[in-house]
């Protein structure tokens, strides 16, 4: 050939040797006919190598849409992906992508192999990327492993959300829970709906107002919230009219551990009325007993001897704590009617007790005794959603809070919602 005579002897090496690492990397990456390696930009300073790959031009080309064979247009801008590092090199992957000319989609760029529409990152990029996220103890961490910045943290959390939500099944869905987390400072707060048998976060929505509880229920197909048998919430009316309208057939069954909570809840007030008027006398005996009460007969050593002690007085906060513990006994009844026994003789006991606290939650307890004994027939409670707290405040911890709700619901929903997260790599 002309051109090879005109060559020198260094020349040709110097090409061949451009060829066999343009060759080496091609087989390196995974890149295959119609698509070749032409070039490799060593860059040994900035320890950076980027590869620029090309479509044969004689080769067919296909609607990423339709798949139907197209005619050939012209050449996309050149983009660029990051790969996976190369022996320490950041690697990038360059190319213009032939675009063609489809009779029912018009003109359309042709899907590259490496990556997905769209993405800035190869797809084993993207796959190691996700696992280094799971396994991270913090952003922080991730960014430092990958050599990345925070946004590109969070774009690759946000893709692969997307892509596990469109992969998620919802058919298995038979008992769902409701619950409220704070979000950011303050009295901001989010709800979230999770799959009770499946052991994850189904979805998160800003508020905690009806409208928010409504837009939960709407993240479920229509057909699958009518196959929803039972809902695991707190008393909230913005909760249980939301699952009234939305899943009919559901029975609503109150968590008993908000019932928990709303029980300790007056126990405190009760206790705190009677710190005030014991001080007023010089007694301290309730001083530093906020907690005491909560562990109650679980406290150890010497503070269970300080709380058996506090029992055998015969203080008003003792008496409120023990219709609480009375009141665990509801749940362990055989059934249903029992447990409406059971109720009628702890309810007339609480309402002459004296104490106001005690006598008001007793009267709640009355007025959603429909949904506190659909538990003997659902024996459901949030125990899950709030197994996820520890991880929910991880996650706000290394956020330092949250400016963006998105955000905080695709770090949730990455860590809690079971998601098929990874890029599907042939």
């Amino acid at each position: 050939g002309g051109q090879g005579a005109g060559m020198t002897q260094d020349s040709r090496q110097q090409a061949a040797a451009e060829a066999a690492v343009a060759a080496h990397y091609g087989m390196l990456l995974g890149i295959k006919s119609p698509w070749q390696v032409r070039r490799v930009d060593l860059q040994l300073n900035a320890k950076r190598v980027e590869v620029e790959v090309v479509h044969d031009p004689d080769s067919a080309v296909a609607c990423p849409r339709c798949r139907r064979s197209c005619s050939r247009y012209d050449r996309a801008p050149q983009r660029q992906w990051r790969h996976l590092d190369v022996m320490q090199f950041t690697t990038i992957i360059r190319a213009q992508a032939p675009r063609c000319q489809c009779p029912e989609h018009g003109v359309v760029t042709v899907e590259v192999p490496w990556a997905e529409p769209h993405g800035r990152f190869t797809l084993m990029f993207e796959a190691f990327a996700v696992t280094v996220i799971e396994a991270a103890r913090s952003f922080v961490q991730a960014m430092e492993i990958l050599r990345v910045d925070w946004h590109t943290i969070q774009e690759i959390v946000r893709r692969a959300v997307e892509r596990g939500l469109l992969r998620r099944t919802t058919e298995a869905v038979k008992q769902v829970g409701m619950d409220e987390k704070s979000f950011g400072r303050g009295q901001d707060y989010v709800s979230l709906m999770t799959d009770l048998g499946g052991g994850r976060v189904l979805d998160v929505v800003e508020g905690r107002d009806p409208a928010s509880a409504l837009q939960l229920w709407d993240r479920l197909p229509p057909a699958q919230r009518d196959r929803v048998e039972a809902v695991a919430i707190d008393m909230s009316p913005e909760f249980t009219a939301a699952a009234r309208q939305s899943a009919q057939r559901a029975a609503i069954v109150y968590d008993k551990f908000h019932v928990a909570k709303h029980l300790n809840e007056a126990v405190d007030k009760v206790r705190r009325e009677e710190h005030r008027r014991l001080l007023e006398q010089g007694d301290k005996s309730l001083t530093g007993t906020k907690y005491l009460w909560l562990q109650g007969a679980n406290a150890e050593g010497e503070r269970a001897l300080s709380f058996s002690e506090l029992c055998e007085r015969n203080l008003r906060t003792s008496r409120a704590w023990f219709h609480k513990e009375t009141f665990n006994e509801f749940w362990a009844q055989p059934s249903a009617p029992l447990a409406t026994r059971f109720f009628q003789q702890w309810f007339r006991a609480a309402r002459r007790s004296k104490l106001e606290p005690i006598k008001k939650t007793a009267l709640t307890l009355k007025t959603h005794l429909f949904g506190l004994l659909n538990y003997f027939t659902h024996p459901i409670t949030n125990a899950i959603s709030e197994g996820f707290n520890s991880k929910i405040q991880a996650i706000k911890a290394d956020a330092r809070g949250f400016r963006r709700f998105e955000n905080y619901r695709y770090r949730i929903l990455f860590h809690c919602g079971k998601l098929d997260l990874r890029p599907a790599i042939s």
